[in-house]
């Protein structure tokens, strides 16, 4: 111990969090254990991508080394595999806090999905944890980096069983600028030592990073190129394979499999930029992070600037890719990325191109299109309410769950092609979920005149949809809020109206005994059109907030109360014509039933009972007098 402080050797434990990745990855979790050159190669590349951007200010920085590479040295003997860079590098604090603590990796995160992961080998890269994966074929890990501009180098060592070692590096170890990995491979692992293997994984996933790539065995003298550090996007998309599409977006996306829909084009004119996106199949850990950042990488003339420019609208965070754009300054400060026109034309015309491009796929494979709405339909239903200048083309992508769809999905023009006759509204019911909403009593009279009502059950979905005109002529009328104004619709088998309804003197009557028993519980008491089995409903008023959006509000910290409901009597239903007939003799009962039926319908509702012990207490005394 004296020895190794005399060295300058530091002890440290990894975080929680990293000591039980690490035990995944040492346990093998993962299958594809190819997967951690390909992270580590993308690691290499990001810090020779972040020195040259740096050294378009400092050009010092680059030295005697003006080319950037990535080499990769295996030396079958010893059992070693060795990756290098000549980037960036790190300093001694930037080792300890990248890769001993959670920093800015995503390791909770990625721990909390982990056991629900139904492709684990996906999860490495998408949650930026590639590096630790170094474990899965190494016994012990050796890092040694010197910071560009930098004279010190140090060295980082770990074995993956808890801790880690921090240490001043020789100047044989370190590279001049950069970083090296050493691994100490396995027994079982010593394959990875074979040039054949090398070859083979980086063709597979990582010939189209941004940087050449170079391999040697120890000993060798030359060195051979296994990758040119083309920029992909450059090239036309007739010269582009759908392999080396689906190997490059495994490089910006972190995923394997093919994505749903690949954008590559060029665009010319008054701006010119390249751009290479990827919607994927399935959702991103990250798709609901409060920030909504996306993660789209700018390029100014092939050299990495930031993926932080926000490059496309939050409600297309799920995207990835790059944009290159030939026209920005390679020295964009932040306040540039923020108020840049070119930047912003940019959005714009990329944000429109993918539009156009889902709204082509949703044509000519609904199927693929499906599984890109069910993974991104609650987030692209966010432009609804924050771009209505694109809302009439998202009209043409949103599908919905409905009362006459099924399992399927609808469109809005298939609800309005399906109208019944004098229908003027397209009319939706909010919710928290698909069942709670198709249970509803407010559905009833729509689905006796065979009317399709929309499920709204995203939160988004309460406050574009008061935002939103309309579609196609025909305004959208929340099924709990006002007056239902059904009484011109037929009855879905043609049939008239059954008469068998309360007197309409004696349910005005009721009516205004309630609404006197109830006071300031509700705004109005009135019969209503929207009932067929249940004998009461909430409403929300004429001019207030739907019911939905009004709990939402409500949910938010120091939210004001809203206005009271309106309950509505169902002049069919026997409890109520039962209730009816006996009004004029009033009665104490009368204002018990009040409450109560308030209080049934708070619950149908989705709310908890005002007052339960009132609740009960009513209810007993009316089961005593009709029981003695």
């Amino acid at each position: 111990m004296a020895d190794q402080a005399a060295a300058g050797v530091e002890t440290h434990a990894f975080e929680a969090e990293v000591s039980r990745l690490l035990h995944l990855m040492v346990h093998a979790v993962y299958s594809n254990k190819d997967i951690f050159l390909r992270e580590l190669i993308s690691n290499a590349a990001d810090a020779c991508e972040k020195l040259r951007y740096r050294a378009i200010a400092e050009p010092a920085l680059l030295g005697g080394e003006p080319e950037l590479n990535i080499r990769i040295e295996a030396d079958a003997t010893k059992g070693t595999l060795t990756v290098s860079d000549n980037g960036i590098g790190m300093s001694r604090e930037e080792l300890k806090g990248n890769l001993g603590t959670i920093a800015r990796s995503g390791t909770r995160a990625f721990l909390d999905t982990l056991a629900n992961a139904a492709d684990k080998n996906r999860l490495i890269g998408q949650f930026g944890v590639g590096f630790y994966s170094a474990f899965m074929v190494a016994r012990e890990v050796e890092v040694f980096s010197r910071r560009a501009g930098a004279e010190e180098a140090h060295a980082w060592i770990s074995d993956g069983s808890g801790t880690f070692a921090l240490r001043p590096a020789t100047a044989e170890e370190a590279p001049t600028r950069g970083t090296r990995v050493v691994l100490h491979l396995l027994d079982d692992a010593r394959s990875y030592a074979e040039p054949a293997t090398i070859e083979r994984i980086v063709a597979a996933y990582s010939a189209h990073v941004p940087v050449p790539i170079e391999f040697r065995r120890a000993q060798e003298a030359a060195w051979r190129r296994l990758g040119e550090g083309a920029a992909l996007w450059t090239r036309p998309r007739t010269a582009v394979t759908e392999a080396e599409y689906r190997e490059f977006y495994g490089t910006v996306a972190g995923q394997y499999g093919a994505p749903a829909l690949t954008i590559h084009y060029r665009a010319e004119g008054r701006h010119e930029y390249s751009v290479l996106l990827f919607v994927p199949e399935e959702p991103p850990f990250d798709l609901f992070d409060p920030g909504r950042r996306g993660r789209v990488k700018l390029y100014v003339r092939r050299v990495f600037i930031t993926d932080e420019a926000d490059l496309l609208p939050p409600w297309l965070r799920f995207v990835r890719g790059v944009i290159d754009s030939e026209d920005l300054p390679l020295n964009l400060s932040r306040e540039m990325l923020q108020a840049n026109p070119v930047l912003e034309a940019i959005r714009k015309g990329v944000a429109g191109r993918v539009v156009s491009e889902l709204a082509k796929l949703a044509s000519s494979d609904e199927a693929l299109f499906t599984k890109v709405w069910e993974a991104f339909g609650s987030v692209i239903k966010e432009g609804l309410y924050e771009a209505p200048e694109r809302r009439d083309e998202l009209f043409k992508l949103v599908r919905f769950r409905s009362s006459k769809g099924g399992e399927g999905w609808r469109t809005l023009a298939d609800y309005v092609k399906d109208l019944r006759p004098n229908q003027t509204a397209i009319y939706y019911i909010l919710g928290d979920s698909r069942e709670a909403v198709a249970a509803s009593p407010h559905l009833e009279g729509f689905a006796a005149r065979g009317v399709e009502v929309l499920f709204l059950t995203d939160p988004v979905d309460a406050f574009w949809v008061r935002t939103a005109i309309g579609y196609e002529g025909k305004p959208f009328q929340s099924v709990t809020q006002g007056a239902a104004d059904l009484d011109l619709i037929p009855n879905a088998g043609g049939e008239a109206e059954a008469d068998a309804t309360a007197r309409a003197a004696d349910i005005a009557t009721l009516a205004a005994r309630f609404r006197q028993a109830l006071g300031e519980a509700v705004s109005e008491v009135r019969a209503s059109a929207r009932l067929a089995a249940s004998p009461v409903c909430l409403v929300a008023p004429d001019f207030g907030p739907d019911r939905q959006l009004e709990k939402l509000l409500a949910r938010a910290e120091g939210a004001k109360a809203g206005l009271a409901p309106v309950l509505e009597l169902n002049p069919r239903h026997a409890l109520i014509k039962a209730l009816a007939g006996r009004v004029a003799g009033g009665g104490p009962e009368l204002d018990d039933a009040a409450w109560l039926l308030y209080g049934q319908a708070r619950v149908l509702d989705g709310e908890a009972l005002a007052d339960p012990k009132a609740f009960v207490e009513r209810l007993t005394r009316l089961m005593e007098k009709s029981l003695g």
